[in-house]
């Protein structure tokens, strides 16, 4: 990807996986507007960067901590940095769950689109721990020709 943004390099592993996914559901989408919401979750928050930032803290000898290793660091940078790039200002939630929950995630978007409150919702899994990771992220909209259900969802998921 030809990334142009120049906040990227500050931000953690965990905010570059979600902006990056983010950056490929929307390259060639047209049903995304101010009104579009951002639903994601994962395993552990930003729990992966909070270990880097404990093991500049452990060893006495070795002691440097800096608040930079958190200037770009949990869920609600990737939502907020998502929606500054795209120009959306609609609801946005991160939430922490054991495993993805598409049935939960489905739900919650579609309530959001039904209410009005949003036109339509990029939601997923945005997981990284150590040097694993999982993303996976869709764009559900009311605009859409054809109707994603939680059982489709799930399906997409686990390909």
């Amino acid at each position: 990807m030809e990334l142009n943004y120049s906040k990227f390099h500050k931000m953690d592993e965990l905010c570059k996986l979600g902006f990056l996914a983010s950056e490929v559901v929307l390259q060639n989408e047209e049903n995304v507007d101010e009104d579009t919401a951002l639903v994601f979750s994962n395993r552990a928050s930003s729990l992966d960067t909070d270990r880097k930032h404990q093991h500049t803290i452990e060893d006495r000898e070795q002691f440097f901590p800096s608040p930079a290793i958190f200037v770009y660091t949990l869920p609600n940078i990737i939502m907020g940095e998502i929606s500054i790039r795209n120009n959306m200002k609609s609801e946005n939630a991160f939430f922490v769950t054991e495993t993805f929950q598409p049935h939960f995630i489905s739900n919650y978007s579609e309530i959001l689109m039904n209410t009005g409150k949003a036109s339509s919702v990029i939601c997923g899994w945005v997981d990284l721990d150590s040097n694993k990771y999982d993303v996976f992220l869709a764009l559900l909209s009311t605009k859409g020709i054809r109707r994603l259900t939680k059982e489709e969802l799930s399906k997409l998921y686990n390909q």
